[in-house]
């Protein structure tokens, strides 16, 4: 195979081949009388196995050690491996597709508000906030349960949100102290009080479950994802937060 045709096999980019081999994660193959690379079938799994460590959010040195754990390892082992792991991916693809078909039903019968309740789990934790006065912070965090309620999935959700319902007792005393955060910058002296206040909410099993603020090889995380349309002391706050809770977390073990 060339290297367009073990790229499109694969499903990734020619570029991509190229990268992983100046990395060091794909080995150079041997190379045809015109120059041109000559892949082969261990070729195509181990730069399938690349691609799924990769999108399972594994950096590139630690795909680099995983790879050296599996040297050694016979062909069968590796794809059975392969298989076992997309049969997973398809069945959560399958659970996911299932719950969004049936929201969208519900949705053009005009069943479901926009903020409604995705699953039973969100809608205790909703139901625990109760009444909440007019709060931007309040909105957007509704808007931040909605959406992981369809992307997490569903044994980690009910953990997720298990956690939460402790902290949402506390939102009254929250969201004011985010809300006055609202344009402020990340260097504003009130963020170390509402991380402090926050932090105090969350139970410290949270701090391992929520994503946290630092960057993944593209330079993001889910958590700056989440909280992308925060004001900046807004960010500040929930971060510093996360971190106090890990903090927290690790003196007490």
């Amino acid at each position: 195979m060339r290297i367009g045709e073990i790229a499109a096999l694969v499903g990734v980019t020619p570029r991509a081949v190229r990268h992983y081999h100046q990395s060091g994660l794909l080995p150079e193959p041997a190379r045809r009388a015109n120059g041109y690379r000559e892949y082969g079938v261990r070729d195509a799994v181990l730069l399938a196995r690349v691609r799924r460590l990769t999108e399972l959010g594994l950096g590139l040195d630690e795909v680099r050690g995983v790879l050296a754990d599996d040297e050694g390892r016979g062909l069968v082992e590796v794809l059975e491996e392969l298989a076992e792991d997309l049969a997973r991916q398809e069945s959560e693809i399958r659970a996911r597709r299932e719950r969004l078909s049936a929201l969208l039903d519900e949705a053009r019968a005009g069943r479901m508000p926009a903020d409604g309740s995705l699953s039973p789990e969100l809608t205790s934790l909703l139901a625990g906030l109760g009444e909440l006065p007019e709060s931007p912070m309040a909105a957007k965090d509704r808007q931040i349960l909605a959406l992981m309620d369809v992307v997490v999935p569903e044994e980690e959700r009910a953990r997720l949100m298990g956690l939460m319902e402790g902290a949402a007792e506390h939102a009254h005393e929250v969201y004011p102290l985010l809300d006055a955060l609202s344009g402020a910058e990340a260097d504003d002296p009130r963020v170390a009080e509402a991380a402090r206040v926050l932090a105090a909410c969350l139970p410290d099993e949270l701090g391992v479950h929520m994503p946290s603020g630092a960057p993944d090889e593209a330079g993001t995380s889910l958590a700056d994802a989440l909280f992308a349309d925060l004001a900046p002391a807004q960010s500040a706050a929930v971060h510093l937060a996360m971190r106090l809770v890990r903090e927290r977390r690790e003196q007490n073990r």
